[in-house]
């Protein structure tokens, strides 16, 4: 929403400031104070220090706050950050570290709050929005879309090919679901319902509208667990699995784990969404013509497109093959040096991109902060005590019956990076207290649903809310397709798992 207030000529501003110093503090700024103070002033529970009550009450304001967000994401995890290193020695350490000769609190917890900044995992996603801005700025990413929607856009089906097969080839190096999907691949197809007069919040909006944007977000979703480039949370789902269970993935492990999966639900999901959401116009020229005429416009492949398009194939290569010779981090930041060598974009393109700035501030602070939680023993404690229930189940019964409550729990969460925060460190500690279970399947197991579970809700991941805002999707219909193709995604990767993971 825009800041500035339009009126006549004549008409008084207020300055935006006084403006905002004038307004009542919202419910939802001080939601996550009065969260982390009640579950403070509640006495510790039976086998938990008191410190790390205290550490887990910030924690869950901070929860809280990214649920709220009443400022930015990256604000809150720095506020949390800033508040534990603050109060570090009544919310991080132990008496027993307190008392050690020569421990100095302020020295210990100034390098845990800057921890997740030296994370290659979080460095990785950076670096991961610049590529992402290498095919926005270099128009290779809407000149993809625009060709398949031309080749294949004659019948509305496999139209709604077209558009997965775009998301699919945008997926494995744009880690922000949001940029591919809404920045890149919804302002081609928006422009296609129209041609058919298929308008947006009206009865029309079923003729061709509703299905194609139905496909595009449902797209994103499966491809954001096929990669483990293709959502940002996935790499910070695999640094939280890494300290929480000391087990890690290569790329190549997490593609070879879904790829069944991912390759059965792309394959279906057009003519799933056909059958259950159907459109009414089957087919016409219009769509590829328009296309075609777009990509006149855009002319003859430029040299920068050609260049991102050999380093980004490249970085592929790297990751795939290189892993057990060359860090995918230090691949990832070669490629960006490359880039800006190369002048596919400029430094000043990436001073500028703020979303990356603020994704590294956003991500390096929950890094720490799920850390921390693991730190202070919080993580163990309701672990043990969650698997206390646990009894009786089988390992395999218990994996299966985790990994549901993990995926349908995202009903109660806005953010994947939130739900990744808060859940992933808990279930795998109660997945590390049962006896049998094989933890490194069970992290892999939780870790690949991040991305389908965006299907679920109008707020379930940063591309739904363009999707559902477009007008093409009733509301009703939205909650009816998210729990119908949440049922369906979630049963066909626990069938899947259970013959290629388990």
């Amino acid at each position: 929403m825009s800041s500035v207030v339009q009126g006549g000529p004549g008409a008084q501003k207020t300055p935006k400031a006084a403006t905002e110093r004038s307004l009542p503090p919202s419910w939802k700024a001080l939601a996550p104070i009065a969260v982390a103070l009640v579950i403070a002033l509640v006495p510790a529970p039976e086998g938990l220090p008191q410190h790390a009550w205290y550490f887990f009450a910030i924690f869950a304001g901070v929860i809280v706050g990214l649920m709220l967000e009443p400022l930015p994401g990256a604000a809150i995890g720095l506020i949390g950050v800033a508040v534990v290193t603050v109060l570090a020695p009544y919310v991080l350490f132990s008496p027993a570290d307190l008392a050690k000769a020569g421990f100095k609190p302020a020295n210990a917890s100034l390098t845990w709050a800057l921890s997740g900044f030296s994370n290659t995992t979080v460095w990785l996603i950076f670096a991961a929005f610049m590529f992402a801005l290498g095919y926005e700025k270099t128009g290779l990413g809407r000149r993809i879309a625009l060709w398949l929607v031309k080749t294949m856009g004659r019948k509305t089906l496999t139209l709604g090919y077209a558009v997965t097969i775009a998301d699919v080839l945008l997926a494995p190096f744009t880690p922000s679901n949001t940029a591919r999907s809404g920045g890149t691949v919804y302002p081609v197809i928006r422009n296609l319902p129209a041609l058919y007069d298929s308008k947006p919040n009206d009865p029309s909006s079923r003729r061709i509208g509703g299905y194609l944007m139905w496909v595009a977000i449902a797209a994103t979703c499966i491809t954001s667990s096929m990669f483990l480039t293709g959502l940002a949370p996935n790499l910070l789902a695999i640094e939280i699995i890494n300290k929480t269970a000391k087990v890690s993935f290569t790329w190549m492990d997490w593609f070879v784990a879904f790829a069944p999966v991912g390759i059965v639900l792309l394959l279906t999901l057009p003519l799933l969404a056909y059958v259950l959401y159907k459109p009414e116009i089957k087919g016409g020229n219009e769509v590829p013509d328009w296309a075609q005429g777009e990509l006149a416009q855009m002319g003859g492949l430029t040299a920068k497109e050609v260049g991102l398009a050999a380093l980004v194939i490249l970085a592929l290569a790297l990751w795939i093959f290189g892993g057990d010779v060359i860090n995918a981090t230090t691949v990832a930041i070669g490629v960006i040096a490359l880039m800006v060598i190369g002048r596919v974009v400029s430094w000043d393109d990436i001073l500028s991109n703020k979303p990356a700035w603020n994704t590294l501030v956003w991500f390096a602070t929950l890094v720490a902060l799920a850390d921390g939680l693991n730190r202070v023993g919080f993580v163990k404690w309701f672990a043990d005590t969650i698997g206390a229930q646990m009894t009786g189940f089988s390992p395999t019964m218990a994996m299966l019956l985790l990994a549901a409550v993990f995926f349908f729990t995202h009903y109660l969460f806005a953010s994947v990076t939130a739900h990744v925060t808060a859940m992933l460190p808990v279930m795998l500690a109660v997945g590390m207290g049962i006896p049998g279970m094989d933890i490194r399947t069970f992290a892999m197991l939780l870790a690949l649903t991040l991305g389908i579970m965006g299907i679920l809700t109008p707020y379930a991941t940063g591309p739904s809310p363009v999707y559902y805002g477009s007008g093409y999707i009733p509301a009703k219909d939205y909650w009816r397709l998210g729990a119908i193709f949440g049922v369906i995604f979630f049963t066909v990767f626990i069938v899947i798992a259970m013959f290629w993971i388990l």
